[in-house]
């Protein structure tokens, strides 16, 4: 397949505009209003090879979605489609339950090779159903059958998955108790101070809630953190934290789940984003780009909490093709070092966008690890929040250096969802897919595939800077 070129908003192709408008409509009259990708990206997708996609109108797209960072590699990438015809000429079973074949050995000694040091000499692998909720349902499936308690505790703005009512469908009815710890950030931390002392309070509120008798909050069966917060907005933990997290989860012997489904597999610019911290979790969930763009999830875990058979294994855990993909994906991924290649072009991407952020107060903040960038939204004339304060320059590279906009000095704005969704638009119209994130969606979020080129990702830039522009004249009527 030939590589598919690049071009501006207004290039189409004669006769397929008609095609891609009756495939909208038909959509918008027969679906549901649940299409939320849909809508905001009224696109139809008829071609794609790496970081590009051609729409049945003729246009083509920078991806910067890459499927919610399921496409490590981009569209369509060789290996992966070498490794899924392999398969389908071999002649194998597509189906098999989990009945132990060769494809899905081989998928699970690539996935060992990745693992944190010294994790994969006493783990065990779970598969579950294809989607990273079903390996959430299984990991708090596992971590209360091992422990015997059932409450878990989670972090505000937590994005982990959509089947919270999965249990009392499938007519396995119990009491789910969720407490909520709050997550530290720099440009608006939850204790008004931001940086390291903001890390160690956050640390400290969770070391007391679990202390506490009077908390109302039991010894939990596990703790979930995402390493970096994904649809939160974009928000990397600070490693000092996490580290004290899995100090106090051990000493308690609580399991530390890390949802790794959206920050694994080189993302973040290491493997999986809990060895930037050196934290080796209990539990880890696993979704997305191990599937090399299609379906599959799994949980890896100690050993020591495997109690018991057929929780949660779901008629689909065995996909073929799904673990050809995803083996293919894991070896290529590790083997031309794309988790280094993210953590310096991220960097580079970051520091061009804290420039654009200087230049306008609309950009309230710009963060993100590696190829997992976001870039917030706000009114730049709106009071600041009570408590909000800028947190100190000089948090680790490519993580975060602190607020950087024209009015960063006197805290963190409100968020503009209005304006963060007109820039969306606006890139929309320039060729340019990105996804909104955060509280209120506020948050542009960029994830491009980890073989994004330095040209690739100057382009990129180029479409967002312009975007924030037009947007930001639209509102105010000037630049």
């Amino acid at each position: 397949m030939q590589a598919v070129p690049e071009c501006g908003a207004g290039e189409t192709r004669s006769g397929t505009g008609v095609a891609h408008e009756g495939v909208l409509r038909r959509q918008s009259a027969r679906e549901s209003a649940a299409r939320t990708y849909a809508r905001a990206l009224p696109i139809v997708p008829v071609r794609a090879r790496g970081l590009t996609i051609e729409g049945a109108d003729g246009r083509r797209y920078l991806d910067c979605l890459s499927g919610a960072g399921t496409l490590a590699l981009g569209h369509n990438h060789p290996v992966v489609l070498e490794a899924i015809r392999k398969v389908i000429d071999s002649g194998a079973p597509l189906h098999v339950l989990g009945l132990a074949t060769p494809v899905e050995d081989a998928f699970v000694t690539e996935l060992f090779r990745t693992l944190p040091a010294g994790f994969a000499d006493r783990a065990r692998v779970r598969f579950c159903g294809p989607a990273g909720t079903d390996a959430m349902e299984a990991a708090f499936a596992l971590v209360r059958a091992a422990t015997g308690r059932s409450g878990l505790v989670a972090f505000a703005d937590a994005g982990h998955g959509t089947a919270a009512g999965a249990l009392d469908a499938s007519g396995d009815a119990r009491d789910v108790r969720v407490a909520r710890l709050p997550y530290p950030q720099d440009y608006r931390c939850p204790f008004g101070v931001g940086g390291e002392r903001g890390a160690e309070l956050a640390a400290r509120w969770a070391e007391s809630v679990l202390d506490d008798p009077e908390s109302g909050v039991p010894l939990p069966a596990g703790m979930i953190v995402e390493p970096v917060q994904g649809e939160g907005g974009v928000i990397p933990a600070p490693d000092s934290w996490l580290r004290r997290v899995r100090q106090i989860t051990a000493v308690r012997s609580v399991p530390l789940i890390a949802d790794e489904s959206q920050t694994g597999v080189g993302r973040t610019g290491a493997f999986w984003a809990v060895e930037h911290s050196g934290v080796t979790p209990d539990v880890m969930v696993l979704s997305k780009a191990i599937g090399g763009s299609l379906p599959l999830a799994v949980v890896v875990y100690r050993e020591d909490l495997d109690v018991g058979p057929g929780a949660h294994a779901g008629t689909f855990r065995g996909n073929q093709l799904a673990m050809a993909a995803g083996a293919a994906t894991l070896a290529h991924v590790r083997e031309n070092r794309l988790a280094e290649r993210a953590a310096a072009l991220g960097s580079r991407m970051l520091a061009q966008l804290r420039e654009l952020a200087r230049e306008y107060p609309c950009i309230g903040d710009v963060r993100g690890r590696g190829l997992m960038i976001g870039v917030e939204l706000v009114d730049p004339d709106g009071e600041a929040e009570d408590g909000g304060r800028p947190a100190p320059a000089g948090g680790p590279e490519g993580v975060g250096d602190g607020p950087v906009g024209p009015g960063a000095a006197r805290g963190p704005r409100p968020v503009a969802p209005g304006l963060a969704a007109a820039v969306q638009q606006e890139c929309l119209r320039r060729g340019l897919i990105v996804e909104l994130g955060g509280r209120h969606a506020g948050v542009v979020r960029l994830l491009p595939p980890l073989t994004i080129t330095d040209e690739q990702a100057a382009a990129v830039l180029d479409r967002l800077a312009d975007a924030v522009r037009a947007a930001a004249r639209s509102r105010t009527g000037h630049a």
